[in-house]
């Protein structure tokens, strides 16, 4: 059989790891990245589960857990600074500390994929992207914004919730995009604060989100997040440009007390801020021809669902092996990749409901000890549960499990 050629749409997490899994099965690829480089800047996101086990079969789990966020608790503070709780047995953002499950910063994880991939011998085209494709009984030819023109068997979109391989393909994101009535804004500023592995989050009066700052990389850094509560969808709530972003930002939390003033003048400065919607996306099939989807362009769950990607590097691998199962038949490919993940990505999308319920309960409440909140508000364990249960096939051992 012929070598099979991919481009994959997206240089963050999804598909730097569907390009090193496709290499190895001998697949010709290519990644193609709007920005000039890897993005830098995003959330601490978490590798959890069975994502641990792909990430341990591509001989980077030691490099990820070496690179982790480390933090060793968490407290919640009043408009005053005043401690409201404390605990070193988890975090807001990964978690319980004693769980085998890794805490990364989404660039960091971002670059360790790539070097991996890029090891494997993949292509990667940064500062371009796919203008127009066109597919065929043969395959698809592509035309790239710098008006490059190639031709693929296969065209992977991995360019997130926003994604342009979906609405060029599957049409309007009208249907498919769900708004969890929230946003969120992430940057990075120096470590004025002191903070040592420690994690705080502010509970500013009257919001869902408030505010909350970690510190990250050896204490040197702090990444910031706010959230804004709004149900206004995005086409009409998010401005286009950073700056307009970033004053939004600032105005919506210019009543914010505690250390917040000092952590919105931050912002400016801010080369990594990032501002988008709290937002999942659903599908009914996640192919057109020969053209899939993956992680949060097909199926985001939401930063509220911690479990995005998780979901992007298990995709990544299941797509990969059917793929290579198939033979390179990509309709057979395609339908086993779906029928694999599809209750995971489900049951993962919930946990965001909920998580966003139980936020909303402790705003009511007007409680600043999240273990008395959370009692009021709907318990996650069966949804957890749920995804524990959950196996994926070892492409590598037939027999086996990950």
């Amino acid at each position: 059989m012929r070598t099979m050629n991919v481009l994959i749409s997206g240089a963050s997490v999804g598909g730097p790891a569907l390009a090193y899994w496709l290499r190895r099965y001998g697949f010709g690829v290519t990644v193609v990245e709007r920005a000039a480089g890897l993005r830098p800047g995003g959330q601490a996101i978490d590798v959890r589960g069975p994502a641990l086990g792909v990430v341990e079969r591509m001989g980077v789990l030691d490099r990820i857990r070496a690179r982790c966020t480390d933090l060793r608790g968490m407290s919640v503070v009043d408009d005053d600074g005043v401690e409201l709780f404390r605990t070193t047995e988890r975090t807001m953002s990964g978690g319980e500390i004693d769980s085998p499950d890794v805490e990364i910063l989404r660039d960091d994880l971002a670059e360790i994929l790539f070097e991996a991939s890029r090891g494997e011998g993949v292509e990667y085209l940064f500062g371009d992207s796919v203008a127009e494709l066109e597919q065929n009984a043969d395959g698809v030819r592509v035309r790239f914004q710098s008006g490059a023109r190639r031709t693929y068997d296969l065209v992977v979109g991995a360019d997130g919730v926003h994604s342009g391989t979906r609405r060029m393909v599957f049409g309007t994101d009208e249907e498919c995009y769900r708004h969890l009535g929230s946003y969120l804004g992430v940057w990075t500023v120096p470590n004025h604060l002191g903070l040592d592995r420690w994690q705080v989050v502010y509970r500013m009066r009257g919001s869902v989100w408030g505010g909350m700052a970690m510190s990250v990389r050896d204490n040197k850094e702090v990444r910031v997040y706010v959230g804004i509560d709004a149900d206004v969808p995005p086409a009409e709530f998010l401005p286009r440009s950073v700056e307009e972003q970033k004053r939004l930002v600032v105005r919506a939390h210019a009543d914010g007390r505690w250390e917040m003033p000092r952590l919105l003048e931050g912002v400016w400065d801010a080369p990594d801020f990032h501002f988008d919607s709290v937002s999942q996306i659903h599908l009914d099939s996640w192919s057109r021809g020969r053209v899939v989807l993956l992680g949060d362009a097909g199926y985001c769950g939401s930063p509220a669902s911690g479990q995005g990607t998780t979901m992007a590097l298990i995709g990544a691998y299941v797509l990969a092996g059917e793929l290579a199962a198939a033979g390179g038949d990509h309709r057979a490919a395609f339908l086993g990749y779906e029928r694999a993940l599809r209750e995971y990505v489900t049951a993962s999308q919930e946990i965001a409901h909920i998580g966003v319920a139980r936020l909303r309960t402790e705003l009511e409440a007007d409680l600043g000890d999240p273990e008395a909140a959370a009692q009021l508000a709907e318990d996650p364990a069966d949804a957890f549960k749920k995804i524990g249960s959950i196996r994926f096939r070892d492409y590598a051992t037939p027999a086996g499990l990950l």
